[in-house]
């Protein structure tokens, strides 16, 4: 799994709105440009107001856009559960095409498929690769073979959330109860963030376990 931040909005932009809440600008810094560089007193307010008192309107300020690569399909639906994300998803047909022109699927399986750790099911997810190559040699069309695809199969995309909507996603889905995969990748999204956002999202962190 590969996590990337590839935009976020600064943290004064966030700052403007929230100030324009509580008509508060004179305690605050001046930003003639967005920036992630506020004065203290800002920070604190963020922290008061969207971690303490949980205003989450301000938060919707702020976005986030991630390329995450070498998730499953499973974990893909996960992913999609959470309604206030966008995501743009890479085609299965690129990599059907290079999974036609493999010659020893065991040896090249963790390519296409996310390893549980689990051998038995392991053996399982690469019995399933294996019979899906055997359909695409035998001419069928991706469109078709697609629906042989197995949950394991791994998949690329674009995926982008405000921090209110991102708060609740690391609530969740760092939990314990959560899919070992889309809880690592909670985690691995946490670390992608710029330093100076985590203040924000350190409390919806479950370490635990």
């Amino acid at each position: 799994m590969q996590i990337k931040l590839l935009f976020h909005t600064p943290l004064s932009i966030a700052v403007s709105a929230g100030r324009t809440c509580w008509q508060s600008q004179e305690r605050g810094g001046c930003y003639p440009l967005p920036t992630d560089e506020i004065i203290e007193a800002d920070r604190e307010f963020l922290d008061r107001i969207l971690n303490k008192h949980k205003h989450g309107s301000v938060a919707e300020h702020i976005s986030y856009n991630f390329a995450i690569e070498g998730i499953s399909r499973a974990c893909l639906q996960e992913l999609a559960r959470h309604r206030h994300a966008s995501l743009s998803v890479k085609s299965s047909r690129y990599t059907l095409k290079e999974l036609k022109g493999e010659e020893n699927i065991k040896e090249v399986a963790s390519k296409y498929i996310v390893m549980s750790g689990d051998e038995r099911v392991d053996e399982c997810s690469i019995l399933a690769l294996e019979n899906l190559q055997k359909l695409l040699l035998s001419g069928i069309s991706n469109d078709y073979a697609k629906y042989a695809m197995p949950e394991c199969y791994k998949t690329a995309l674009a995926w982008s959330i405000n921090a209110r909507a991102l708060q609740n996603f690391l609530s969740l889905r760092s939990s314990k109860s959560a899919l070992w995969e889309i809880r690592n990748l909670a985690f691995a999204l946490f670390e992608a963030l710029p330093k100076e956002h985590k203040f924000l999202f350190e409390s919806c962190m479950n370490n635990e376990g």
